[in-house]
């Protein structure tokens, strides 16, 4: 996407979704107070995308409830990014962080309760979303891979992109072997080209549950295609939140996976083979991550294709699937 069409639509979502809030800043107004922020990370935040009125729109969930930001935004007539990519694409973290501050702080705001929004994608338009594969020691050691010697990189598309609540349509007319894998998610905030391990977290906005969602058949039985066995429509579901990186030492989360109740997966990321810093320093010299990129980091052991083959049941319509991972929130998805 070229600088100038972004700049466009950056501008044309925030004015677009104070209009929908009912009033806010003109666009020469908005401009000059975007224009005049300092560019930067949010800090000390959890954010999320809301689906109201048939658009997403940027929360932040706070002590006192979900602050729909455009709303407050329009409410208060400070500039604040309308959207998670907004956020992220166009650094616009102070601006978050002033617009939280003084809703917090002023009776023209109305919070939202968790169990009255519907969640959206926690991000919509990524360059990249890049996933790392055999990338726990217990689980190389369960599905008897051979240790990596570096990163193992595959890639899924915006096509799979998922969020919390949702659903995954199992494509049953191209395969039957369906797989669970929870996962760190790390979410770019600043571009990143060739980067040191030592200053490689310094590049994260933020950090999220997700679930790399596989059809094992097509990963392994079709000629190796783990392209096609990742990145079908919905196998990418990350979320809730995004919980920024401030907040996070990412090398220290319990994660859990359940299904139907019954759990199937519970670990810590200290059992990565390559911590988040050498994934982010790896990547980055190979291809340039942007603000808005996310990776999956990779799964720890106990997914079904780990299982001896008289045990493997493979996942099916009606599942329920629940992902946890430590101060990042529960990710939930149904299989239909």
């Amino acid at each position: 996407m070229s600088s100038t069409r972004r700049t466009f639509l950056k501008g044309a979502g925030v004015v677009g979704a104070m209009a929908a809030a009912g009033g806010g800043l003109t666009m020469t107004e908005t401009q000059s107070n975007a224009s005049t922020m300092p560019r930067g990370m949010a800090k000390n935040l959890t954010v999320l995308h809301i689906f109201r009125d048939n658009q997403r729109v940027l929360g932040v969930k706070t002590m006192k409830g979900i602050l729909d930001v455009p709303a407050a935004s329009a409410a208060l007539k400070m500039h604040a990014p309308a959207t998670v990519d907004d956020l992220l694409q166009n650094e616009d973290g102070p601006a978050l962080n002033a617009l939280v501050d003084a809703a917090m702080k002023s009776n023209k705001v109305k919070f939202l309760q968790e169990s009255d929004i519907a969640f959206g994608p926690l991000v919509t338009r990524p360059e990249k979303i890049v996933c790392i594969g055999h990338n726990y020691k217990h689980h190389v050691e369960e599905i008897k891979a051979p240790w990596p010697k570096e990163p193992v990189l595959f890639s899924k598309f915006d096509n799979a992109l998922n969020w919390n609540l949702g659903n995954i349509k199992l494509p049953v007319n191209v395969a039957t072997k369906f797989d669970y894998e929870i996962e760190l998610v790390i979410v770019m905030g600043r571009k990143a080209s060739n980067v040191s391990e030592d200053d490689a977290l310094s590049y994260v906005a933020g950090y999220a549950t997700g679930n790399d969602f596989t059809a094992r058949d097509l990963q392994y039985e079709r000629g190796g295609q783990w392209l096609i066995g990742k990145s079908c429509d919905g196998f990418a579901p990350v979320g809730p939140f995004m919980v920024t990186a401030d907040q996070i030492d990412p090398q220290n989360l319990k994660l859990e996976c359940r299904v139907n109740g019954e759990t199937r997966q519970s670990w810590n990321t200290n059992d990565m083979i390559f911590p988040c810093k050498t994934l982010i320093s790896y990547v980055s010299k190979h291809m340039t991550l942007k603000p808005g990129d996310i990776i999956y980091t990779g799964t720890p052991h106990g997914v079904i294709n780990g299982m001896p083959k008289d045990k493997q049941v493979w996942l099916k319509p009606g599942d329920k699937i629940a992902c946890s991972l430590e101060k990042l929130g529960e990710l939930k998805f149904d299989l239909v």
